[in-house]
């Protein structure tokens, strides 16, 4: 994270006005900071979610022009857009914004004309509106962080959005759909409102021209502290994506495990990333000292894994006997990820087949119940046309080794694709999301194929579906009942207690305070987003929950939030995660007919963005892949 740097002078983030305090009733709105106005928004606004509950539905977003009329009733023009005034104290004040009819409307007025003809503002405080005898239906919260020119004081103000929709539209999630398009219309890149003017009269705008829906809006304005520093935020992909990282130990090791089973050499790293080849070398020096690495011929190293001293290093696999032959691959991509797998597994035997030229292979080889699995890692998966190859030939080589695999599991990270507004369809860190086919989805959309995956390249799109899918029903049937039955619970605590003793890295879940959520309001600039609340907290810590849906990659994906919003929406995805076309490709042309994606949520955007969740969404993942082997018959082709 890093700070937002000085707003005081011009040359900062891209300017944005100061809100001025909430208005006084009958009075015009003073600039902010003893009225010299000149203080900028920082850029970490932040956005919360309040307390509506609401219940499953289409995650869709759509921008104004695009969105459905949604039974909307002919609008009458006796109808107006009213604000007013409700209240003040010495740190807040509330607004409300309602439709009226014109002969309900105060004589004391302002009747907007021109472009603004039916908006109207209320002179006085009115008490007794209509809309306090009943409770908001949902609520947003912005949490906007302003700078004073003159003391250089932050202080950070929140602005509620308490929703009221029309009486004709009952249902939860269609009322979760129209909030979470006015929240995306609201603070759209394109002309996200700077200011607090702008911000009362793009609300207005938007109820008068499209959102029929809402009956009426309450703003609740308040300070809420002021701190001497400005508040810190993420830095966006545009921003870092073409530097080079700096060289530090923890880099060097993450390299060296995304290479894992294959040796690396520092010369390597050096040329890929633009580092001295002597500096890499000392940091190599210290994994080494340190029993991280160790060092292999031609001056390469590997991960020394936990379990090194079990593990056998081949020229080639042993032949197994038919009996012990696995019947089910578990495909992973991260070194943590094959860690969180052989967590799951008893009895294990690790081969690793060390190759100067090609690929190296590591097979770890054990049980869950009754059955036989073989693991793997993958040795590096990227959007190189040369690691999209290497994948899918380490899959053929696998499927070709072990000629008993009907079921293949591919496990690990993904980046969750969250819903603003609707708790049911929002996946958060630590959730697990397992590739399904949307049934109401594919009957809806009668000219699509059914799909799990979808691969974008481009304009090219690939789908992939199962022919078996008999692994996608078990885990519908572990989603139907997960609130009365959670076995991967105990098997998530048996894993950790495991990977505890064995290995330094942590598996614990994150704080629930590092899952943030951000999104791109334009120039570089990010504000956050927080999550809706769900009914099922355990002293405030959400459990994580099973998500069924089709997941999807792309090479161009990750580094553009919009790209990946609309494609998500597009193919009805929960996830986004690398590249596994050429994995499933492998799958498909060696005649598997039944595979399953597992994937534990640790960003939002592909998995790999941050490493903070990765462990844990990891062993979640791996959990609920136990959890679905232990619902499989036990084989019969052994």
């Amino acid at each position: 994270m890093s700070s937002t740097g000085n707003h005081h002078t011009h040359l900062a983030h891209p300017q944005m006005a100061p809100p001025p305090p909430p208005p006084k009733p009958n009075k015009t709105p003073q600039a902010y900071a003893n009225g010299n106005g000149n203080g900028t928004l920082a850029n970490g606004s932040a956005i919360s979610n309040g307390n509506g509950t609401l219940h499953g539905s289409n995650s869709s977003i759509q921008k104004l022009n695009g969105r459905s009329p949604c039974h909307t009733p002919p609008r009458t023009d006796r109808e107006h857009v009213v604000m007013t005034p409700k209240g003040k104290t010495a740190n807040s004040t509330v607004i409300l914004i309602e439709r009226k009819l014109v002969d309900e409307v105060n004589e004391r007025t302002h009747v907007a004309g021109g472009d603004h003809t039916g908006i109207i503002i209320n002179k006085d405080t009115v008490a007794g509106q209509k809309s306090q005898t009943t409770p908001a239906q949902l609520s947003l919260e912005f949490r906007v962080f302003l700078v004073s020119a003159n003391t250089g004081k932050h202080s950070q103000e929140s602005r509620t959005l308490r929703f009221w929709f029309r009486d004709w539209l009952k249902n939860d999630a269609e009322q979760a759909h129209v909030a979470q398009d006015f929240f995306k219309e609201l603070v759209s890149p394109k002309d996200f409102p700077r200011d607090y003017v702008g911000f009362i009269k793009k609300i207005m705008k938007l109820m008068q021209k499209g959102y029929d829906e809402i009956q009426s809006l309450e703003i609740e304005l308040r300070i809420l502290e002021e701190t001497a520093e400005p508040p810190s935020r993420p830095l966006s992909m545009d921003e870092n994506q073409f530097e080079s990282p700096p060289l530090t130990p923890e880099k060097v090791l993450e390299l060296i495990e995304q290479a894992y089973p294959n040796p690396i050499t520092p010369e390597d790293l050096a040329k890929d990333y633009g580092w001295e080849e002597q500096d890499v070398i000392l940091v190599f020096m210290s994994l080494k000292e340190r029993g991280l690495i160790k060092s292999m011929e031609y001056n390469s190293y590997t991960r020394i894994h936990h379990e090194d001293k079990e593990i056998k290093v081949v020229k080639q696999m042993p032949t197994i006997a038919s009996n012990k032959q696995p019947t089910i691959a578990i495909i992973t991509a991260q070194y943590c990820e094959k860690l969180a797998v052989d967590a799951m597994l008893e009895n294990k035997e690790t081969f690793v087949r060390y190759t100067t030229v090609g690929e190296s292979n590591v097979y770890t080889l054990g049980n869950i119940g009754a059955h036989r699995i073989v693991s793997t890692k993958l040795p590096s998966v990227g959007s190189t046309r040369e690691a999209m190859t290497a994948t899918g030939n380490t899959t053929t080589r696998l499927l070709g080794t072990f000629q008993k695999v009907d079921y293949v599991f591919i496990v690990g990270v993904a980046g969750g694709v969250p819903h603003y507004t609707d708790y049911k369809k929002h996946v958060r860190l630590g959730d697990v999301v397992i590739s399904y086919v949307d049934k109401q989805r594919a009957l809806a959309n009668g000219t699509d194929k059914p799909y799990v995956y979808v691969y974008k390249s481009g304009e090219d799109v690939k789908t992939y579906f199962p022919v078996n899918d008999s692994l996608q029903q078990i885990a519908e049937s572990l989603q139907a009942n997960m609130e009365v039955k959670r076995p991967w619970e105990t098997y998530m605590s048996e894993g950790f207690e495991l990977l505890q003793q064995k290995t330094e890295s942590d598996f614990n879940r994150p704080a629930a305070n590092s899952d943030k959520l951000f999104m791109s309001i334009g120039n570089n600039e990010v504000i956050e987003v927080s999550h809706p609340i769900g009914t099922d907290n355990v002293d405030g810590i959400p459990k994580s929950r099973l998500h069924l849906g089709p997941i999807g990659s792309g090479r161009d994906l990750v580094r553009n939030d919009d790209l990946r919003i609309q494609f998500a929406k597009k193919y009805g995805l929960l996830a986004t995660d690398l590249e596994m076309s050429s994995v499933l490709d492998s799958i498909i042309g060696n005649c598997r007919e039944s595979f399953i994606l597992v994937k534990g949520i640790s960003d939002y955007k592909d998995g790999t963005t941050t490493r903070k969740w990765q462990n844990y969404a990891s062993l979640a993942a791996a959990s609920v892949v136990k959890s679905i082997i232990c619902g499989m018959d036990a084989p019969t082709n052994v």
